[in-house]
């Protein structure tokens, strides 16, 4: 199984370019999907992200 990606710029372009939406946040960008209800992606502003914290955003945007 290849790596998870845990760059955060690459990650977020990703979501957007799947029609997540961006709802703000303060330390984290949180982002809904319109077609997906209840999901709320956390992603942490960071340069990069542990391996574990990007497979749990790749979980829970379907990526997995």
């Amino acid at each position: 199984m290849p790596a998870p990606e845990t760059n955060t710029r690459k990650i977020v372009a990703r979501l957007k370019r799947e029609g997540w939406i961006s709802v703000g946040g303060a330390k984290h960008d949180k982002f809904v999907h319109p077609d997906k209800q209840g999901q709320v992606i956390l992603v942490p502003r960071h340069t990069t992200v542990t391996p574990g914290v990007a497979r749990s955003i790749a979980k829970a945007a379907g990526w997995k």
